[in-house]
């Protein structure tokens, strides 16, 4: 810490708040050189899950069309195994294979009332669904955590380079015995650096955590939406 202080107190006076951050002191080059990586990180996952999102609103749509099209549950079936492979197409799917499993051929034209359901296999149906569901939603969320993560432990690093620079500036006078704003500002200055690094990588990976829960909230709302639809359908089939 002393080798510190009189370092500090024999360099160069900065001019920018660049000089800041490349003559900084070690704790805080160490501060922003974390701060820095969780930027990279942070800016990856954003661009990542922009990516993620577009794709899977371009295939619900697809999807969504597929199945209004058709008349019939087998004939949505046979629509969906054109499409790319999507959250909603892996539910329908394990819908309709649980639903053949419990009664094979059931999805057949002309099948009778009789080969539906009985309440407690409708029941399973329901849980299988949710579970692929549930699936779905950690597969979506993958990423989340992380931006989260970054957007709340951010500005509390940058809070801790502020108090040890500080720190480092108020023991500063005490060594050279000296007031002078002149020497006390570069120390403070350098030390306000961090926080304001810290709350830059923040800021956008909370904007974007929230986004991307929203949008989360709003694919799995119309899934399950969807699988009530499914459910639905084969009542109104005759097949349940």
């Amino acid at each position: 810490m002393m080798i510190t202080i009189m370092l500090q107190a024999g360099r160069a006076v900065p001019q920018s708040a660049w000089d800041l951050v490349w003559g900084g002191t070690l704790p805080t080059t160490i501060v922003l050189l974390v701060l820095a990586a969780f930027s990279i990180a942070s800016w990856v996952l954003i661009f990542w899950k922009w990516r993620q999102f577009s794709g899977i609103r371009q295939e619900g749509d697809r999807f969504l069309d597929a199945i209004e099209r058709s008349h019939r549950m087998e004939d949505a079936y046979r629509a969906i195994l054109t499409l790319p492979d999507s959250p909603y197409g892996r539910v329908f799917r394990q819908g309709v294979n649980f639903f053949s499993e419990l009664r094979p051929g059931g999805l057949r034209e002309g099948s009778s009332a009789e080969e539906g359901l009985t309440l407690t296999q409708l029941e399973v149906l329901r849980l299988v669904m949710d579970k692929e569901e549930a699936q779905e939603r950690d597969d979506l969320a993958i990423g989340l955590t992380w931006l989260a993560i970054i957007g709340s432990v951010s500005p509390l690093l940058g809070l801790m380079g502020t108090v040890i620079g500080v720190m480092n500036a108020f023991l500063g006078i005490v060594v050279t015995g000296s007031t002078n704003i002149s020497a006390v500002a570069p120390g403070v200055a350098e030390a306000l650096i961090t926080t304001v690094a810290g709350l830059a990588v923040a800021i956008p990976a909370v904007i974007a955590y929230n986004f991307y829960v929203a949008r989360l909230n709003l694919v799995m709302g119309e899934i399950e939406g969807f699988s009530s639809e499914f459910i639905g359908t084969l009542a109104r089939e005759g097949r349940v």
